[in-house]
């Protein structure tokens, strides 16, 4: 049926095109099938809309038409948002990237949530393009990608619009590039460009960033192998730390507003007890590699992840990575790319390790990349041939142009199928394979039936609040923040939604009370002399007396 569908309606449209056209035509119709499938009931679930969804992407917006952020000047290095009690520091990267976006679509809820699941989908796709490239072969490439779409840490956060989404693809980003450049006897100016490019807007995209990007440099260590690469790393580091410059003056202009963030989040003081403090390192590090919240909980979290959904990843794409650890630790331990991949291992628990929250996934977001990349030589051992050779890369320089892919062995190891029979192996690749679909789709039926019932969460009970607030005569409208956080940003929000003037509603400073009369929308408990309207969830609509 699909094939007589093909050759009626497909096909001669195709035909009219070159063969290389059609061939893009193609790729970008199943990327563009796939890409839907992925966000499929983006704009239901998560429910509404929380409230740093709401700063991150109203501040974009203002920037998209501005220039500006909601506070302060044009342009700037870092966004400083909510002020009053609530101050906090957005960083560049997400702000300046979505307000592109909004340069040529409308503000709305869904573009916000498809910008962040393209950042995500795009991740996964160059983790397998990655995988391509070590193994040498297509399958592979392709089976890692598809884990990785269906991994619930990824898709999870695929549907949040906030600027996380980054950090794992700008992580893979470096690593196509430092594995493109690591093949090289010299690393030319555009390798050394690339690699602090992906370097810089790691630093600059999330506060772990801050703590990620750095690790990450450190690693290039284990590729100076040769003088010329130790030059090469050096000019790595050099280039890197000037794009840190701006961090520091940012940070001696503006005491503290960097590292306030951290001090909420982290044990870590430099007044502290080092002692204390490595105790402490130790016991999260370890407890960020818990099984318990790998394989089986998750973070506890909602808004990061939907309790009773299973773990962060599946047992069979732990199974594949645990096998491929133990692979790299006793056969690959001298090539300079695994130890600097186990190197990434450790170190992307690292920004996790420091803040006294356990398993906080946001924080983790590069470690579910590594994972993937350590399922890559147990499934070039599960697929091999006996005899077959095979590679960690494919670097021009060591093939020619001729060679098919799936047939490319440039020089580095072996891997053989000696030892177990090939269809045990394949057999227990397809066992893997299929409980990986078994566990999507009972993480699927989960996500899609408990996730839409994440309303305080999400706060949908503001778009109540303030649904029943723009209906009351008289204006302007109070924002009142209180116990339950800056929610006045949702309201401004909305506002821009509906093409409604922010010139209808006035935030409230701290202590300070609504004239009589007035219509207010309070994040806080209780309310003093007034005339409660409705009481949606944690939020309170009244009439001021």
């Amino acid at each position: 049926m699909m094939r007589s569908v093909r050759d009626a309606y497909l096909n001669p449209i195709l035909m009219k095109f070159s063969r290389p056209l059609r061939r893009i035509l193609l790729w970008v119709a199943g990327l563009g099938l796939l890409f839907a499938l992925f966000t499929s009931g983006i704009s239901r679930n998560p429910p509404g809309f929380s409230i740093d969804e709401s700063c991150y992407t109203y501040n974009a917006y203002l920037v998209a038409k501005t220039g500006a952020g909601e506070v302060g000047p044009r342009f700037p290095l870092f966004f400083e948002v909510f002020r009053d009690g609530f101050a906090q520091i957005y960083h560049p990267v997400h702000e300046y990237l979505l307000a592109i976006v909004f340069l040529f679509f409308p503000p709305s809820i869904l573009v916000a949530r498809m910008f962040s699941a393209f950042g995500i989908f795009s991740t996964c796709l160059l983790t397998g393009l990655l995988a391509r490239r070590i193994s040498g072969r297509r399958t592979i490439g392709v089976i890692v990608a598809a884990m990785a779409l269906v991994t619930p840490w990824f898709f999870e956060y695929a549907r949040l619009a906030w600027e996380t989404h980054l950090v794992p693809l700008l992580t893979i980003l470096y690593l196509l590039w430092v594995y493109r450049a690591q093949g090289k006897e010299k690393w030319s100016l555009v390798d050394i460009t690339l690699i602090v490019s992906a370097l810089a807007l790691l630093t600059y995209c999330y506060a772990s960033g801050r703590a990620l990007a750095p690790l990450m440099a450190a690693g290039l260590v284990f590729l100076a192998t040769t003088r010329q690469r130790v030059i090469d790393v050096a000019k790595t580091w050099l280039f890197y730390g000037i794009t840190l410059v701006p961090v520091f003056l940012y940070s001696r202009q503006h005491p503290g507003a960097l590292s306030k963030r951290i001090q909420e989040v982290s044990y870590i003081r430099l007044d502290g007890r080092w002692s204390e403090m490595a105790s402490h390192f130790v016991k999260r590090y370890l407890e960020d590699q818990s099984l318990t919240g790998l394989l089986l909980a998750g973070d506890y979290h909602p808004r990061h992840h939907v309790q009773g959904a299973g773990g962060a990843i599946f047992f069979a794409t732990f199974v594949l990575a645990l096998i491929g650890l133990v692979i790299v630790i006793a056969c690959r331990r001298s090539d300079p790319w695994w130890r600097f991949v186990l190197y990434g291992v450790a170190a992307a628990v690292v920004p996790g390790a420091i803040s006294v929250e356990p398993f906080h996934q946001s924080r983790l977001l590069a470690y579910p990349v590594f994972l993937m990349l350590l399922t890559i030589p147990t499934l070039e051992w599960l697929l091999a041939r006996a005899q077959q050779k095979s590679d960690r890369g494919l670097m021009s320089s060591d093939r020619t142009r001729d060679v098919p892919l799936e047939d490319a062995q440039p020089p580095g190891h072996t891997v053989t199928g000696e030892g177990w029979p090939r269809w045990v192996r394949l057999g227990l690749l397809g066992l893997l394979l299929a409980l990986t679909c078994v566990e999507t789709y009972r993480f699927q039926t989960v996500f899609r039936r408990e996730g839409p019932k994440r309303l305080y969460d999400f706060d949908v009970p503001y778009k109540e609040a303030y649904d029943l607030a723009v209906k009351q005569p008289g204006r302007p409208i109070y924002l009142e923040d209180g116990k339950w956080g800056p929610a006045y940003i949702h309201a401004l929000w909305y506002a821009t939604l509906e093409n409604r003037p922010i010139s209808q509603f006035v935030r409230l400073k701290a202590g300070t009370k609504p004239p009589a009369g007035a219509i207010v929308i309070s994040s806080a408990d209780t309310c003093e002399h007034c005339q409660t309207i409705q009481h949606p969830g944690v939020y309170l609509v009244y009439k001021a007396l």
